[in-house]
């Protein structure tokens, strides 16, 4: 694998029960969440490892744990909210800079494949990646510019309007990637390992709701 001129950030929380997934409870209960979760950003640091990019980067609230493959390299997160968290790990970098979450077990390298081509940044100042909730999976930036994500009201409706916005008011030239459906609830979850069935995630889905079938 050839790497790109792209850095590429995942931005994650430690797995830890009652503060990761807490929309999954009910049906699944902290500590099961706290699964999942782990589950989820396991696939997803697998996935990383595999893309073409310069560097890849866990930029983490928490600690490392088993989950954690060789070959990423690690980060802490800063404080503050959501928005303040995204503008700190981009001012951490100099270069195209691409940034993920955990929440999406079935993102492909297909997915990401256009903005981490070679010639992804010919012409284009950002990426965007919408989510079906409103949100969005991915945002890159040819120059990381703290104050592009600064302010943008995070987890809402219209996070992903106002943060593209946000990047097309600054004259930015944007490109959009795929819509992805994040894991926020069980539905989601369902859906999630339907589109991955070969993950860690659909293991530890079925296994779950296996066991809870049976009590």
């Amino acid at each position: 694998m050839t790497p790109g001129p792209t850095t590429l950030l995942v931005l994650a929380k430690e797995p830890v029960p009652g503060r990761v997934k807490t929309r999954l409870t009910p049906p699944f209960s902290p500590e099961e969440a706290a699964e999942l979760a782990a589950a989820s950003l396991a696939d997803t640091l697998d996935l990383v490892l595999t893309l073409p990019a310069r560097r890849h980067v866990l930029v983490l609230d928490g600690h490392p744990g088993p989950w954690l493959p060789p070959g990423i390299e690690v980060r802490a997160q800063a404080p503050g909210g959501l928005d303040e968290r995204i503008a700190a790990a981009f001012a951490a970098c100099a270069g195209p800079t691409v940034l993920i979450g955990m929440d999406t077990p079935h993102l492909t390298a297909s997915h990401l494949a256009p903005a981490l081509a070679p010639a992804a940044w010919d012409g284009c100042d950002a990426w965007f990646g919408p989510a079906e909730d409103g949100g969005f999976w991915a945002l890159g930036l040819a120059r990381p510019r703290p104050g592009l994500v600064l302010g943008v009201p995070m987890s809402r409706p219209d996070t992903g309007c106002l943060q593209r916005a946000r990047l097309t008011g600054a004259g930015l030239a944007v490109r959009d990637l795929r819509e992805l459906r994040d894991v926020d609830e069980a539905a989601d979850a369902e859906h999630a390992a339907a589109e991955a069935p070969d993950g860690r995630f659909a293991e530890t889905l079925a296994r779950l709701t296996g066991a809870a079938a049976l009590r």
